[in-house]
């Protein structure tokens, strides 16, 4: 009787839902059981003797089922002797050795750690004239059918909703084919290529329909970067324009994910629309200010059948009335709201988000990049300057990666004129430059500068950095670089230890004793600068907590980007800006003239900088005036981390 209790509020919490899926906690859980699930295929397989056709995925997704089942070879003696691979994709044109190619990927995370027998590897082929495609893909296909079709096949699943390389408007029924890529997907693809524009428009991909014969259907995705198109893919109804859905007409698939990637779906984000809530007030608040937004009314003003019309039934009669429901939440959002970031001094501070004490505070702000400092969060930082507290800025990374080649010989350009004009020894400087536009017009797509034009970029942010924080009011000796050396070191070898990284942060802490630490909290890429950034502050705190009594009393709060904010029912501290506070900041993203008008990596938003973090902050405050609250004209938002 409980079992099927089980199952049937299981099948209500899933009923959006119309496909399989299991959820991880995170993404090593997850891959470790996917790599398990194929380990035991493969013995099964080889306790009858047969062979294990698998269809593999690249990206960054399956990269620790790799990983896993390399552990399994080496450790567990785990063989590929009998197993037979077919890949997905390949770019096209594409050579086999090229830093991009899947075969180069392949045989990076897995191919050349097992014992894999090479006859049995198929990768689609990137070097073969247009003409003779057509032919190959119908025999890749052959390739397939004669061993009795794909065991197993492990997807992940792009930002258009594309599995392979199958785009919006790919056939259920299609094949191995050549395709083109979707704008979005090369966008996707343009740092490993060093711009968009080095992105082959072409690619060759096994179909819908050659994926759907496998007889189990894996499709995984990690981060909240992926949310919003793993709901469409779970939830939404089958359409071309995302293949992925088409994987609702199997009986063999299932979706394995980890908590951000799950994060829009129903159950996950309103649960209350598929099960009874456990009420507590996160859930509350979330849901109360869901409600207002759907109905387009102030929290105030939300009726019992407002309520009862949305699936909070449960809610209002369990917490009612739903007056109070409102004046409570109101409250709520109301505190988040201060002028004081630093905390106001001798006031009660019972209801704000900062402290009052001590009134004058040391703050520390962390900045992953040269300038995240002022776009996140450039009106707060001149706020707590302007209020008296001791404000210090750590740049994490040098930025390097971010600057225009054309910028280094300007600068060069610079220095060689204002050494001849000061009647200086030019010698080096002019040996600099032709060594560097030697290299810049033989540099291929994604070339990793020289050390030296490296440096050069280095300064370029460098400078750019210190002005802008010169101008939020910050004296040169509270201006720090970090450089910290994974961010270089990256850009050789993705398997780096950050224990160097970490013990700078340490030190830097140490030295400073801050009050309040703010810090990038951007964690919608888990591979991304920002969240290796956060990563080592978390770690140099954990280790500091342990052994300091300063950092009992330090308080750690969490800005985001240029390109989304935090849900209103998350904010913690809500930090409104005047329209000269508003100019005040762009004035000091201005400094920043290297990511001015158009960057090295704009990402999907064609905005300048400087007009994203404008748009960003000013839909913060209608969102809360739309809510009931003060109208204003800008608001930069915090959480606070908590370690407890």
């Amino acid at each position: 009787m409980l079992q099927t209790m089980a199952r049937l509020n299981l099948l209500e919490e899933t009923r959006f839902e119309k496909l399989p899926v299991t959820v991880f906690k995170n993404p090593d859980e997850a891959s470790v059981s996917v790599a398990h699930r194929i380990a035991d295929l493969i013995k099964a397989k080889q306790a009858t003797g047969g062979h294990a056709v698998i269809g593999l995925a690249t990206g960054a997704t399956p990269i620790k089922v790799y990983a896993e089942l390399v552990r399994l070879h080496k450790e567990e003696g785990l063989s590929f002797s009998n197993v037979i691979t077919f890949n997905l994709d390949e770019y096209y044109p594409m050579q086999p050795d090229a830093k991009q190619s899947y075969v180069t990927f392949m045989n990076k995370h897995l191919f050349d750690h097992v014992d894999i027998v090479r006859a049995n590897v198929h990768i689609p082929d990137g070097t073969l004239p247009q003409e003779a495609i057509h032919d190959y893909c119908l025999k890749y296909e052959q390739q397939i059918t004669e061993l009795g079709g794909l065991d197993f096949q492990l997807l992940g699943i792009g930002r258009t909703g594309h599995i392979g390389f199958n785009e919006p408007g790919s056939a259920p029924n299609s094949g191995t084919r050549l395709v083109t890529l979707d704008d979005l997907t090369r966008r996707d693809a343009s740092r490993d290529f060093g711009g968009k524009e080095n992105v082959p428009t072409k690619a060759i991909t096994m179909g819908v329909g050659t994926i759907f014969k496998a007889r189990e259907i894996i499709l995984m995705a990690w981060s909240e970067n992926k949310a919003p198109i793993v709901k469409k893919a779970v939830e939404g109804e089958i359409s071309s324009e995302v293949p992925a859905t088409y994987l609702q007409l199997s009986d063999n698939v299932e979706f394995v994910l980890d908590e951000a990637a799950a994060s829009s779906l129903t159950r996950f984000d309103t649960p209350w629309l598929v099960k009874d809530c456990e009420w507590d007030n996160k859930t509350i608040k979330k849901a109360v200010v869901w409600l207002a937004q759907k109905v387009g009314k102030p929290v105030l003003k939300l009726t019992e059948e407002d309520y009862n019309n949305n699936g909070m039934a449960q809610l209002a009669t369990e917490k009612g009335p739903v007056y109070n429901l409102n004046i409570d939440i109101f409250n709520q959002l109301q505190h988040t709201i201060t002028g004081w970031p630093g905390g106001k001094p001798n006031a009660d501070d019972s209801q704000r988000p900062e402290r009052a004490q001590p009134a004058k505070k040391r703050a520390i702000i962390f900045s992953p990049h040269p300038d995240d400092d002022v776009i996140s969060m450039g009106g707060t930082f001149i706020r707590l300057a302007d209020q008296g507290h001791d404000v210090h800025v750590a740049y994490q990374t040098s930025g390097n990666t971010a600057v225009w080649d054309d910028d280094v010989l300007r600068y060069i350009e610079f220095a060689r004129d204002f050494a001849e004009a000061m009647g200086r020894e030019k010698d080096d400087i002019l040996k600099l430059y032709d060594d560097t536009r030697k290299f810049f017009e033989a540099k291929k797509p994604n070339q990793i500068d020289t050390k030296e034009i490296r440096e050069i970029k280095a300064i370029i942010r460098r400078g750019e950095a210190v002005a802008g924080a010169r101008y939020a009011g910050l004296p040169d000796d509270h201006i720090h670089f970090m450089d910290l050396p994974f961010y270089d070191r990256s850009k050789f070898d993705k398997k780096i230890s950050y224990e160097d990284d970490i013990q700078q942060a340490v030190e830097l802490l140490q030295a400073v004793k801050p009050h309040q630490i703010f810090a990038a909290g951007d964690f919608a890429d888990p591979h991304g600068t920002h969240k290796v950034c956060f990563d080592i502050i978390l770690q140099a705190l954990l280790r500091l907590r342990k052994t300091e009594e300063w950092t009992k009393d330090c308080w750690l709060w969490l800005y985001r980007g240029a390109w989304h904010e935090f849900p209103i029912h998350e904010i913690e501290m809500a930090v409104p800006l005047s329209p000269q506070e508003v100019y005040r900041k762009r004035m000091a993203i201005f400094k920043h003239q290297s990511q001015k008008d158009l960057p090295v990596f704009p990402g999907d938003d064609a905005r300048e900088f400087w007009v994203r973090a404008e748009d960003r902050t000013s839909e913060t405050a209608r969102l809360y005036d739309e809510l009931g609250l003060a109208e204003y004209e800008a608001i930069e938002a915090f959480v606070r981390w908590k370690f407890d």
